[in-house]
């Protein structure tokens, strides 16, 4: 599959998620979309975290975080020789200004196999932080 045809399935997603016909909030949506061995790299936790369980971890906390009425993608930068995408969001959270950039790479069967997660300004990665870990915390108990 092409970078575009995934961004589709990526974006299919989030437009599902918290829909009647979604009752897991996306979850088997986003676990059928990520590879074993993927890799996720937070704008705030130093080393790379490896494997679907923790990728799947932070990425259904974010989607709770961050995936409020103001999330917005606000633009796409599409590779499809090297299968990634590049996607500037927008949000408030808690009257703070949020812009970030999701970078995707999917692997040759479709699967993201790396995710990265960049955000500004300092103020909002802060606020980013403790919602996070807030959110991680309450997903271990």
């Amino acid at each position: 599959m092409s970078a575009r045809q995934n961004l589709k399935a990526w974006h299919a997603r989030l437009a599902d998620k918290g829909h009647e016909n979604s009752p897991d909030n996306g979850a088997a949506e986003l676990s059928a979309q990520l590879a074993e061995d993927a890799v996720f790299h937070s704008p705030v936790v130093h080393t790379p975290q490896v494997g679907k369980l923790i990728v799947m971890a932070y990425l259904t906390a974010a989607d709770t975080v961050l995936g409020n009425d103001s999330f917005r993608y606000v633009r796409e930068i599409v590779d499809d020789d090297a299968n990634m995408a590049m996607l500037e969001f927008t949000l408030e959270l808690d009257d703070i200004q949020v812009n970030g950039v999701d970078i995707i790479t999917w692997n040759d069967e479709g699967l993201i196999q790396d995710f990265k997660v960049m955000v500004r300004p300092l103020k909002a990665i802060n606020k980013v932080w403790e919602e996070m870990g807030k959110m991680l915390e309450k997903m271990k108990n």
